[in-house]
């Protein structure tokens, strides 16, 4: 029966649509695809010989002509994938579906089949087994009705009927004989069969044998990544706590900076006060006379300011170029505010003993 176009015999009773695997004959370990796409599998039933096929056709191409018999096994090794090896067709098909659902009704209606198949064939074996019993009866009754009657008739009945009573027995004979020649036939034909079977049988454990092993190869792969997946997440988070600290020195640096703006405008503030000064000591110049002493501190607490000035200018630098030495300039800041305020102080002293001359002038 030609599997593209079966005859009316045979009608489809199940169809669904996969991506369909043959095992590698040379590697009996990898999958070799069928069909570049999804494609239509079909259980089609033979009424005429109550047998069962999955048939697949990729356009012109057969890809699947399997016959199900009661040995056969159906196996799904994942969610989604399922295989059976097929003894006569040398090979192992597989099978993925888009869904777990589908590939779930279709074990269930291999499941099916597979016992529709084991019944038609023990209901085979039960006809030949009572065909042959009755052979075996018809033969063995007809002699003994024969050696009943020429028992029991006369010798008058034994002249007139031995003739066609001989010719009967003779086609009886006969009819045994076939009956035992078939029955002998049916027997070779069923040892035969049945070598076919263990033949089958010992293929399909070689290919779930190599399933098996094929199974734990993968797992050690799965493991083998799994692993280098944990090693992966233990650097990223190595690299997100380098990060997480790269963002507090960020954080740190911008507080200096913040901090060195800040002490930036308190000087300028104070310069302003001090020119101030200058153009208050100008406006009194009969008070220079009085005042050189306090001019002379003046004069000092500018060249300490220059100083002060240049230290600032230093710290600038170094807090621009050594970014990380934080302990260091926060000393240095500590020590330059204590000395900027003792100079407030001083000039703040200055101004009040200007006020009192002013008052007393």
């Amino acid at each position: 029966i030609s599997p593209v176009l079966p005859y009316c015999r045979e009608q489809p009773i199940f169809t669904t649509r996969a991506h369909v695997f043959q095992i590698d004959p040379s590697t009996k370990k990898n999958w070799v695809p069928a069909s570049k796409q999804a494609v239509t599998v079909s259980y089609f039933y033979d009424s005429t010989r109550n047998s069962y096929r999955i048939i697949s056709v990729d356009g012109a191409k057969v890809i699947i002509n399997s016959t199900i018999t009661p040995n056969m096994t159906f196996t799904k090794t994942s969610q989604k994938f399922g295989q059976w090896a097929d003894s006569r067709a040398n090979t192992v098909f597989g099978l993925g579906f888009p869904s777990e659902q589908q590939l779930t009704k279709f074990a269930e209606k291999f499941q099916e089949v597979k016992e529709a198949a084991k019944l038609a064939r023990d209901r085979s074996q039960e006809k030949i087994e009572t065909s042959s019993n009755h052979s075996q009866e018809s033969g063995r009754e007809t002699p003994s009705s024969t050696r009943a009657s020429s028992v029991n008739g006369t010798d008058d009945e034994k002249a007139s009927h031995g003739g066609p009573a001989e010719t009967h027995l003779r086609s009886e004979n006969d009819k045994l004989k076939i009956a035992l020649a078939q029955s002998s036939s049916n027997v070779k034909k069923w040892e035969t069969e049945l070598q076919s079977l263990r033949e089958s049988n010992a293929r399909l454990s070689t290919a779930l044998q190599e399933s098996a092993a094929s199974i734990e190869h993968w797992k050690k792969q799965f493991s083998a990544c799994k692993e280098e997946n944990e090693q992966l997440r233990g650097k990223i988070e190595e690299l997100e706590e380098q990060c997480n600290e790269i963002n507090k020195e960020k954080e740190r640096n911008a507080q200096l900076s913040r901090r060195l703006q800040e002490l930036e405008t308190e000087l300028q503030d104070k310069e302003l006060e001090l020119e101030e000064l200058r153009k208050q000591g100008e406006i009194i110049p009969e008070l220079m006379s009085e005042c050189e002493s306090v001019s002379e501190q003046l004069q000092a607490a500018e060249k300490k300011n220059k100083d002060l000035e240049e230290k600032v200018r230093t710290l600038r630098t170094e807090v621009e170029e050594n970014k990380h030495r934080q302990t260091n300039l926060k000393t240095e800041l500590k020590n330059f505010l204590d000395v900027l305020d003792g100079k407030i102080d001083e000039l703040h002293d200055f101004r009040q003993g200007l006020s009192k001359l002013g008052v007393d002038n």
